[in-house]
């Protein structure tokens, strides 16, 4: 079992920035792709960025892109979403997630892809 707690979503304003952070616990962190994920109300869940093993390859979601960084600390066993020049459309509750991958180069972009899934954070951008 991997456990995963998010951290460092809030309320801030259109253009301002949130960095959220993902602790996970139980596992090899270095074991497993993670990714960011999103869900709006009424809306599906959706991945916004997800990093390789050792954070060799990225991936971000077109409405992100240049504005969101992906990091990870393998030595921390954490993962970080920094999010600039946040938007309204950004508003939702953000989950982190870990999926386990034999190739240290893959980065898992469908939610189906992870096992494991943290309880998620609120970010609320107001214009």
């Amino acid at each position: 079992q991997v456990q995963l707690v998010e951290s460092g979503g809030g309320l801030v304003q259109a253009g301002g920035s949130l960095r959220l952070s993902c602790a996970a616990s139980g596992r090899t962190f270095s074991d497993y792709a993670m990714g960011w994920f999103r869900q709006a109300p009424g809306k599906e869940r959706e991945c916004v960025a997800a990093i390789s093993r050792r954070g060799g390859n990225t991936y971000y979601q077109d409405s992100v892109k240049g504005r969101f960084t992906i990091s990870r600390d393998n030595a921390k066993n954490t993962v970080y979403l920094q999010m600039n020049s946040l938007q309204s459309e950004d508003t939702a509750v953000y989950y982190c997630a870990a999926d386990w991958v034999l190739f240290v180069s893959v980065v898992p972009t469908a939610s189906n892809d992870y096992d494991y899934w943290g309880q998620g954070t609120q970010v609320t951008v107001s214009s």
